[in-house]
């Protein structure tokens, strides 16, 4: 991918906009005007509404010096959110690191289905508790407590980074008094009696790694992204896990990948699970979130 460059010292923001968008449409960039407002906005730390105010302005030396290097980074194919570092999912702003995913509209299925499933089956007699494993920067898990004002909930990750991460985003959201984060591999360090589990896994087969866009492929973390031969190893481990951490009529629900619901179902249904939850499908249509849920003996 590559964007060209005329410079942007001695112009307005309003001019600066318009020749970043202008650069990005010529490197193929899809939303091209969407990711020049975000670049410079984050440069000059204003909104779109600001930016649109300060549209007459002159940017100055090292304004435009800052804009040209985000640029030029995205013109190489590095993600917008990789270059601001943060994310809005589910209406909160997260920050990012390397070791974190960036967090996706997709996923945004398992925080839709983990609600629906929680709000199905209320549970008077005692707060709920819940878990999400392999926790990245806290997307999944944040998500719920900004929800879900008398729960707690505790991530896992195998990366000290990715909870550093997570542990910040907690922080800056006021979650931090009910979030708690451990460094485990999947759910290893955890004991019993989650009401809800949640996971968005490392799913992409080890095969189609190289095939992903290279905005994730070379900006993602590897071990977030490959699942091994047919993509469902860490299935065969959270899985299991989750079956016996769950309490009775608790729910674990999981992102999976394209044409994956019927092979992690099943999965589920080996760990004793019942799928008595139909699967949440993404904006495509894709089945992306499954739920499996422990019944009493």
């Amino acid at each position: 991918m590559s964007c060209g460059s005329d410079g942007l010292a001695g112009k307005t923001v309003e001019a600066a906009r318009r020749a970043l968008a202008t650069r990005f449409r010529a490197g193929s960039i899809e939303s091209a005007e969407l990711e020049a407002r975000a670049l410079i906005g984050a440069v000059l730390g204003l909104d779109l509404t600001q930016l649109i105010a300060a549209a007459g302005r002159l940017l100055t030396a090292d304004e435009s010096l800052r804009i040209e290097d985000f640029a030029r980074r995205r013109c190489r194919g590095e993600p917008v959110a990789r270059i601001i570092g943060s994310k809005e999912f589910w209406g909160l702003l997260l920050q990012l690191s390397a070791a974190t995913l960036v967090p996706r509209a997709d996923t945004e299925t398992v925080v839709e289905l983990a609600l629906e499933c929680l709000r199905a089956q209320t549970r008077p007699d005692r707060g709920l508790r819940i878990a999400d494993i392999g926790t990245g920067s806290g997307a999944i898990l944040l998500a719920l407590l900004s929800e879900l004002p008398d729960v707690y909930g505790v991530g896992t990750d195998i990366s000290e980074a990715a909870l550093r991460t997570a542990r910040s985003n907690a922080a800056n959201l006021g979650l931090s008094e009910r979030a708690g984060f451990v460094a485990c591999g999947y759910a290893a360090a955890l004991s019993d009696g989650f009401d809800l589990i949640v996971s968005n896994p490392p799913y992409i087969r080890s095969a189609e790694v190289a095939e992903l866009a290279a905005e994730v492929r070379d900006h993602d973390p590897l071990n977030a992204l490959d699942g091994g031969t047919d993509g469902l190893d860490a299935y065969r481990t959270i899985i299991p896990q989750s079956a016996a951490l769950l309490s009775n009529r608790g729910v674990l629900v999981v992102e999976v990948g394209h044409t994956q619901s019927e092979h992690v179902g099943r999965i589920m249904k080996a760990a004793g699970l019942t799928l008595d939850v139909p699967a949440k499908r993404d904006l495509a249509g894709i089945e992306r979130a499954v739920a499996g849920r422990k019944l009493p003996p």
